[in-house]
């Protein structure tokens, strides 16, 4: 009898970048393997667009009705599935019941998946209740009742490590062959042949802009000729003479990215960016692209300073890198070639596929 593998996941198949770079580029590899998967989500492409929306409380309140009760039918498939990979949570409000079920009463196998410090939070400004309905304490607890942790670097495994023996490094990883090969497509064409530093993500990470928000304006005052792309499903909020925003679309999404020479990876030095998986970066580095991130968590193990891309502390290290690779034709070129070796080599699917099989075994 060929496994079979019930996906819960939070999002729509195809539209999280933690889902596809996670383990929805590996489904047909599990496929050829003879393993048998569903793919749950908990919401569906509209009602996603809608939690990001202000008002429409009621529209809300039903969508997570739908969600609770294709979970209570998962509950009722999961005993014919060898085993359940359980993406972040199974419900986003309320302890963890479903995984307790899953795991207790139905003896499941469980995979458990996450790529953010999603015990903490980063949101300043989340009202006690919200943080009663979030329930984040869960984490440890399906941590503890997992067959194996799946975790996207070594700081989440860290903390997955205390409360589970069965804990493996699952990087984020690219398509290296197929879709992040800059050598099957071609990016569009930038007006007066600019200078582009770009930006990529969604609209829960634009806030770390602000981290080089001063940096960027000085770099406008200083070469005219830039171009800073945001390239994002909401406009950011940046007073940049040059900015040029273009939503996110999946169909374009790596024409638009090869149209950046320099990319961009702020962060703020916290515990919740510390548990950060660098996909921008990697992004970056497998388009040829010369990447500048903030020498934060697991940045500091994919970039190799001045090699393939510059890591950042200061103001002043992001004006010193940027200048770098605005003036230097030759420089961006070679740091482009040595980022893609770096993700082809450690933080590829072709490299991580017998490893990310291994969460089945």
């Amino acid at each position: 009898m060929p496994q079979k593998v019930l996906f819960l996941v939070p999002y729509p198949v195809r539209e999280s970048p933690s889902q596809r770079f996670r383990f929805e580029q590996y489904f047909e590899l599990l496929k050829k393997k003879g393993i048998q998967i569903e793919v749950q989500p908990f919401l569906n492409s509209l009602n996603w667009q809608l939690f990001y929306r202000s008002g429409k409380l009621l529209d809300k309140i039903w969508a997570l009705v739908a969600g609770i009760i294709k979970r209570l039918v998962a509950l009722c498939k999961a005993p014919f599935y060898d085993f359940v990979f359980i993406h972040r949570e199974v419900a986003p409000l309320g302890p963890p019941v479903f995984e307790w079920i899953l795991a207790k009463i139905l003896r499941k196998k469980i995979i458990y998946d996450f790529d953010d410090a999603i015990w903490l939070t980063d949101r300043n400004q989340e009202s006690p209740l919200m943080r009663v309905l979030k329930w984040r304490s869960k984490v440890k607890s399906i941590c503890r009742w997992a067959y194996k942790v799946s975790c996207g670097n070594e700081y989440l495994g860290a903390y997955a490590e205390k409360y589970n023996t069965r804990v493996v490094y699952n990087p984020t990883t690219i398509d290296t062959q197929q879709r992040h090969n800059p050598d099957l497509h071609k990016g569009s064409p930038v007006p007066n042949n600019r200078i582009v530093i770009g930006w990529t993500g969604s609209h829960s990470t634009l806030k770390y802009l602000q981290e080089v928000a001063s940096v960027l304006q000085k770099m406008e005052t200083e070469f005219p000729t830039i171009q800073i792309m945001i390239i994002a499903d909401r406009k950011p909020e940046l007073k940049l003479n040059s900015l040029l925003y273009v939503p996110w679309n999946e169909k374009t999404e790596i024409e638009d990215l090869l149209r950046i020479d320099i990319g961009i990876m702020p962060l703020p030095d916290d515990e919740w960016a510390k548990g950060k998986c660098g996909f921008k970066a990697l992004q970056y580095m497998a388009l040829r692209i010369p990447a500048l991130a903030s020498a934060v968590g697991v940045n500091t193990k994919i970039i190799d300073d001045d090699k393939n891309g510059f890591l950042c502390t200061t103001a002043e290290e992001w004006e010193i890198g940027l200048t770098k690779l605005i003036k230097e034709t030759m420089l961006r070129e070679q740091m482009g070639e040595n980022g893609r070796k770096k993700v082809i080599e450690r933080y590829s699917v072709i490299s991580n596929s017998s490893n990310f099989l291994s969460l089945f075994e």
